[in-house]
């Protein structure tokens, strides 16, 4: 809870002030990553990538790694946060996941973990879907990101016969997502934290929901657009508990998963080219 501060801080001034910029909200999220590191003495040590383990075994390369890792998927969830419901269902689908595979693990104290925080969301999301009365904002976002990111490193690492990669499968979708962003801003020469309206789950309001539900209200539209993505969420979510101790069924599983999302996106986008 400390060490979520800085994230919470500078997510909730941007919220406040609309002055704060992506670059500074990510540097506070991994400063609130090496503060965790500082308090717990935990960071990412392994990958179970043979000679990336071995580089990770220098504690100054294994922070930065860490609050760039954590520092990632807070700002994943703040980039799905768009319609109602859409970051605290993901959010619980992924937390869910990391609890199981911690209870599999024989670890019930990140278990409980997961499923309290998991309580907490889910308590905001009866308020926030689908009506809207109530949303997270920049501060809740980097807050509920930064949770869920620590929670992944710290099962990864408390459970040493339990894969990091799990942990990455569970948070998959949001991960994903991210890494697509950035890929397709610097393919058409924009800044990476610049601003658009091609995301995978903005695209599913602009092609699907908004024709399918023509006479719906726009509050209705935008609900709308989450379930599909919460079914797209919980594929890896699924799968990561059953492979938890497989590395390589994981990293395949990732891949397939990236290729999913792939195929969807680029479905939604053809759709609109014949349309």
């Amino acid at each position: 809870m400390l060490a979520s501060l800085p994230a919470f801080a500078f997510g909730l001034a941007e919220d406040l002030t609309r002055r704060v910029g992506v670059r500074e909200r990510l540097l506070a999220t991994m400063a609130s990553g090496v503060l965790a590191w500082w308090l717990s003495g935990i960071s990412l040590t392994r990958v179970d990538i043979w000679g990336i383990d071995a580089l990770l075994a220098w504690a100054p390369l294994s922070v930065i790694f860490t609050a760039f890792a954590v520092g990632g998927i807070a700002n994943a969830i703040n980039i799905i946060d768009g319609f109602n419901g859409l970051a605290a269902g993901v959010i619980l689908i992924c937390l869910s996941s990391l609890g199981f595979i911690a209870f599999y693990a024989g670890d019930p104290v990140m278990a409980k973990v997961c499923f309290v925080f998991g309580g907490v969301t889910a308590g905001f999301l009866l308020i926030n879907f689908p009506f809207g009365k109530i949303f997270l904002g920049d501060g809740g976002a980097y807050l509920l990101g930064f949770w869920l990111a620590w929670i992944a490193v710290l099962i990864a690492m408390r459970n040493p016969h339990i894969s990091p990669w799990s942990s990455l499968l569970a948070c998959a979708y949001p991960i994903v997502e991210v890494l697509f962003s950035v890929y397709r801003r610097r393919r058409r020469n924009h800044h990476p934290g610049h601003p658009d309206r091609l995301h995978l789950h903005s695209l599913i309001k602009s092609r699907i929901t908004r024709k399918r539900m023509a006479s719906s209200s726009l509050t209705m539209k935008n609900a709308a657009v989450s379930p599909y993505l919460w079914c797209l969420a919980a594929v890896p979510a699924l799968l990561a508990p059953m492979l938890r101790s497989h590395t390589s069924w994981l990293m395949l599983a990732f891949v397939g998963f990236f290729a999913l999302y792939y195929s969807c996106y680029v479905a939604l986008v053809r759709f609109a080219i014949k349309r």
